[in-house]
């Protein structure tokens, strides 16, 4: 296994290895994101392949790789977690270069152990983990893989994806991922970053930037120190009506992971494809595109483009990005994806906020839960 120099940092984190959603039915799970979201199904566990109670698909776009795994007991672990929250991101692995001094530097940091270091082997080689819990029931999986060169751990057989009739999506990468946390919660989340994982706040936002008439929140994004990793981290603010926090938290029952950003080099034809196969998109009011042309008159965007389909532009200092916000990706209003595209601008579409808040009222709306 690799070992770890004396000078190197046990917690450099390398990048997202994969996000695994805990779900009630893994099967119809890989379907719906192979389908609906374009991703091909690479690797598979379960009875076939010796593992007994649970069933994982691996899902894989670009260097995006998603899980999703379902219990085949009831009493489990999973089958508990699935009750309670509905289907829900579980663990945001973390790959690193030694798992085992990752883990130890975590914990001495004041990370929770959840599960010490353990190896995975085939013949294909030893995948090395361990794990410390984050916020609510949400966990991080350092991942060892440099010594493995199967598809994607031990327990696991290589699929083949049927050809895709439809048209491809382009997602490449994982961008950010936000969580929602309990009032008063956030700023504890945030140090837990700084000082377990060594993350720097880069952005913050009170209930002023984020807001409506009706519903509040606020937010602080944490990144590793060269911006691979990005944590968005929202808590509810007092407004006269339940934000889209409070309707979260109330959903799944505690905080978790809200929504996956993911990056995209052409988001008017990712979104045509993702429409092409069935998806919806939230939309922001029409007046928003009226302020668009004037914002973004200095640049060759076509903003009647990103009208029709919805998609949200943002600008700072450094560039700027385009924005769009999936519906819901399960029956519980809770997690749901955003496409990316980035010009230059590291930020999180600021200037889009009330809008998007707007936006997310109004499907909360139409549940009857503002």
């Amino acid at each position: 296994m690799s070992t770890t120099a004396p000078d190197h940092d046990p917690l450099d984190l390398e990048a997202v290895d994969a996000i695994e959603l805990w779900v009630g039915n893994a099967l119809q799970a890989a379907h719906f994101y192979r389908t609906g979201w374009g991703f091909d199904i690479v690797a598979y566990a379960g009875p076939e392949t010796g593992v007994r109670d649970k069933v994982s698909y691996v899902l894989q776009q670009g260097k995006l790789r998603l899980v999703v795994t379902s219990s085949l007991r009831e009493g489990t672990e999973i089958a508990r977690h699935v009750a309670r929250h509905g289907d829900g991101a579980r663990d945001i692995a973390l790959r690193v270069a030694d798992a085992e001094a990752a883990f130890k530097e975590a914990v001495r940091r004041g990370a929770v152990p959840m599960r010490g270091p353990w190896d995975e082997k085939d013949d294909h080689g030893i995948v090395r983990r361990a794990t410390i819990g984050a916020y609510g029931e949400t966990v991080h999986t350092f991942v060892e893989r440099s010594d493995y060169s199967g598809e994607f751990a031990p327990g696991y057989e290589a699929r083949t994806t049927v050809p895709d009739p439809l048209p491809p999506v382009g997602l490449l990468d994982f961008d950010h991922s936000v969580a929602n946390v309990e009032l008063n919660r956030m700023n504890f989340w945030v140090d837990f970053y700084e000082k377990v994982l060594g993350f720097h706040l880069i952005q913050g936002f009170t209930d002023e930037d984020i807001s409506t008439e009706y519903s509040a929140l606020m937010s602080k994004v944490v990144s590793d120190g060269v911006g691979r990793i990005k944590f968005p981290i929202n808590e509810p603010a007092p407004g006269k009506k339940r934000s889209q926090v409070d309707e979260y938290l109330d959903f799944y029952n505690g905080p978790g992971l809200q929504h996956i950003a993911i990056a995209t080099d052409d988001i008017v034809s990712s979104v045509q494809a993702l429409e092409a196969r069935g998806l919806e998109f939230m939309r922001v009011p029409d007046t928003y595109y009226e302020d668009l042309r004037d914002r973004f008159e200095d640049l060759d965007l076509d903003v009647d483009v990103l009208e029709r389909y919805g998609i949200l532009a943002d600008r700072d200092d450094e560039g700027y990005l385009l924005q769009i916000f999936s519906r819901m990706n399960q029956d519980r209003p809770t997690v749901f994806f955003e496409l990316i595209e980035r010009h230059g601008s590291r930020g999180f579409g600021n200037g889009n906020f009330k809008a998007l808040f707007v936006a997310l009222e109004r499907e909360q709306e139409r549940r009857g839960n503002l």
